[in-house]
C-alpha cells in the first residue's frame, strides 16, 4: 500500500471512523515498541530501604523463635 492512498482512504472516512483509525494506530505503536531497558532491569534487593530495619531488635535475632512465641501467645486459650 502506498502512503498517499492510505491517507486518501482515511480522509474519506467519517470523523468517527477516522478517530478509530487513529486509536488503532496508537494501539499498534504501543504493542510493537520495544520496552525501555530501565523497566526490565532488576534492582538488587539488598539496596532496598526496608532491608535491615529490624537488625537492632533483640527479639528478632532468632526469627523462628520469635514466630513460635507470637503464635503461642496469640493462640493460647
Amino acid at each position: 500500500m502506498e502512503q498517499i492512498n492510505i491517507n486518501k482512504d482515511i480522509s474519506t472516512l467519517p470523523p468517527a471512523a477516522q478517530q478509530q483509525v487513529a486509536d488503532f494506530i496508537a494501539f499498534l505503536k504501543l504493542r510493537y515498541t520495544k520496552p525501555e531497558t530501565s523497566r526490565t532491569t532488576k534492582s538488587n534487593i539488598t539496596d532496598e530501604s526496608f532491608i535491615g530495619i529490624w537488625k537492632d531488635r533483640e527479639d528478632m535475632q532468632d526469627s523462628s523463635k520469635w514466630v513460635r512465641n507470637i503464635r503461642q501467645s496469640e493462640w493460647a486459650s
